[in-house]
């Protein structure tokens, strides 16, 4: 089978595992005379699904960006070889900073996985 259809079938496999769980602890509780509120659940998974968009695309724009800069720069040096020490010396940089905006997608995602500043204002905690 395909990668994907690998993973596909773990999530339906980890989905159907764990929702009889998540429905006995809300039986459990209304049964106790409770009123269930899955506000805290609700913006854990918004925060959960967030981080994991925010950290692939940015892995997915730091990667195209390096990889159009490394074809430019083997471009340059295949035209112009006597340019070699001026052209790495630019790309290096280049790269160093497109990676630093991988950086600044991974410290996104970190923050709203650990101190999540929406989970204060929605459950007012």
């Amino acid at each position: 089978m395909k990668k994907s259809a690998m993973y596909s079938v773990l999530a339906i496999v980890l989905v159907m595992v764990c929702a009889p769980l998540a429905f006995a602890s809300a039986e459990a509780a209304q049964a106790s005379g409770g009123a269930v509120d899955y506000t805290n659940a609700i913006v854990v998974g918004c925060s959960l699904l967030a981080a994991g968009l925010a950290i692939g695309f940015g892995a997915i724009g730091t990667g195209n960006g390096m990889g159009q800069g490394l074809n430019g720069a083997t471009n340059a040096v295949g035209r112009n070889p006597e340019a070699q020490g001026k052209i790495l010396l630019t790309m290096m940089v280049g790269l160093a900073m497109i990676e630093s905006l991988a950086i600044y997608a991974l410290v996104v995602a970190l923050i709203v996985l650990y101190a999540n500043p929406l989970v204060k204002v929605v459950i007012g905690g």
